[in-house]
């Protein structure tokens, strides 16, 4: 019986320290916001900084609940993410036609890749004077600039992740007797699965901040007008509103892309 408690005993705490060991990442996360907050707090409660230049935390969230009640929150935040919508997918189908070609073909690679990199180095708020000459500063300039920011990472992953595929793996497809496309579709995309979502993951964040980067220089809509309008009109609440926002929309994004890709990969967990 004394043996049957023990083990039970030594069993619950073995459960508890590896529930405790799952929760331990997320728990460590959360220790910096909720440092930060509890610094927020303390200054303004010291009075250390003046409330026109930092205000309290519950001021920004009586703001951040009225501008969400009205609408205007929401509003700004589903113009920013349907513009930077069109824009990634343009980028990322452009970036992952590109990066096929250059990782399938030397000669693609010898023509494309040495103008590619010089275009890449080029800052994407770097082309928005130019653009704006030719294009205005209406929705045209702004998916155009979105699209670039994501389609580099996306190109330059694809051509990695394809140029990486181990040579067996081709020979594989060679004693199969497998076509070009079947060899592509069954076993290079799916080999340098990794590295490509690496680039899309890339390419979303660089998308987004692109999005807010040309908001703040040409636009009357948006979560990066608002942060502009914001600092206008001295709002310092609304400013920080619209950057907690930001943030979290594009948290959410990163995670949506992590979860879509461990579960298109699940086959190798499966596998094992």
């Amino acid at each position: 019986m004394a043996t049957y408690l023990e083990l039970s005993g030594h069993h619950g705490i073995t459960n508890w320290r590896r529930y405790l060991r799952g929760w331990l990442p997320s728990l460590l996360a959360l220790l910096l916001p909720v440092l930060l907050i509890s610094v927020w707090w303390l200054a303004c409660a010291r009075g250390w900084l003046p409330e026109q230049i930092l205000p309290a935390p519950a001021y920004v969230l009586e703001t951040g609940r009225d501008m969400f009640a009205s609408g205007e929150l929401l509003y700004h935040a589903a113009v920013s993410l349907r513009r930077v919508i069109f824009g990634f997918v343009i980028g990322a189908v452009l970036g992952l036609a590109l990066g096929i070609a250059m990782g399938l073909s030397q000669r693609a690679e010898d023509y494309i890749k040495p103008l590619f990199l010089a275009f890449a180095q080029i800052p994407t708020l770097g082309w928005i004077p130019l653009l704006m000459l030719l294009v205005g500063i209406e929705e045209t300039l702004k998916i155009i600039i979105i699209a670039k920011g994501a389609l580099v990472p996306i190109a330059l992953n694809t051509f990695s992740g394809i140029r990486n595929v181990p040579g067996k793996y081709i020979e594989v497809g060679k004693a199969l007797r497998f076509s070009r496309w079947q060899t592509l579709r069954l076993i290079v995309l799916p080999a340098a699965v990794p590295s490509i979502f690496t680039g899309i993951r890339y390419g979303l964040t660089h998308a987004w901040t692109s999005l807010v980067g040309v908001e703040l220089l040409a636009s009357s809509e948006g979560l990066g007008y608002l942060l502009v309008w914001g600092r206008q009109m001295f709002w310092l609440d609304t400013v920080i509103v619209a950057m907690i926002v930001i943030g979290l929309i594009g948290f959410a994004m990163d995670k949506g892309l992590s979860g879509a890709e461990v579960f298109i990969q699940r086959w190798k967990k499966e596998g094992l």
